[in-house]
């Protein structure tokens, strides 16, 4: 079994980074492989509902000059999917929402009962407005949303400051046991124990 992670962030190894590879070294443990997938710098393309991808009936977008297929085709191969981004003006990184839109509606029934997630990495304010727009397109998927003890949300601005929000940290390795232990019920696991829990680590932004 294996889960795609997507860096949607265009620093490629900032927080969105380390929040996934917290949840990447989880899986690991819990015997789940992972691939984190770079979105990078470069313009993504937006849907322009030419619906070229559904005349074609190959589960690919018509414009091939950017991640998008390459992203559909790495899913065909794996059985779950985690998204990440950080926080633009109460929104995730442009990037990710056009790859998001696109992979899904060329991707299609590909995408059906895969569960999915996404990591939210920002400075201060905006994470839970950023959390439910990058979850929405999943939802109109047929895709269950895996959750954690709360928001999937990291708290950090200069690359590596998210390792110090141990609640954040914390977030993120509990999605990674549920997103396991999802995959090993829908895979005919069905002695899987439920997944064990650590003790809870709040981390207030006043103390």
């Amino acid at each position: 079994m294996k889960v795609l992670l997507i860096n949607g962030s265009p620093r490629r190894e900032g927080n969105t980074y380390t929040a996934l590879c917290e949840v990447a070294r989880q899986l690991k443990v819990q015997g789940i492989e992972s691939e984190i997938v770079w979105v990078g710098t470069r313009p993504v393309r937006g849907c322009i509902a030419c619906g070229k991808c559904k005349q074609q009936g190959d589960n690919r977008c018509i414009f091939d000059d950017d991640v998008t297929n390459e992203v559909i085709g790495k899913m065909e191969q794996c059985d779950a999917i985690i998204v990440g981004s950080p926080v633009y003006w109460g929104q995730p990184s442009g990037q990710l929402l056009c790859l998001q839109q696109r992979m899904l509606y060329a991707g299609g029934a590909m995408f059906k009962d895969k569960p999915a997630a996404a990591v939210v990495c920002c400075r201060r304010g905006g994470a839970t407005a950023a959390y439910q727009t990058m979850l929405m397109p999943f939802q109109m998927c047929n895709m269950p949303i895996v959750t954690s003890q709360y928001w999937n949300i990291a708290y950090g601005r200069d690359a590596g400051e998210s390792l110090m929000d141990i609640e954040g940290m914390q977030t993120m390795r509990t999605l990674a046991n549920n997103m396991a232990w999802l995959l090993k019920k829908i895979n005919g696991t069905d002695t899987t124990p439920r997944p064990e829990r650590e003790d809870w680590e709040p981390m207030s932004f006043i103390r």
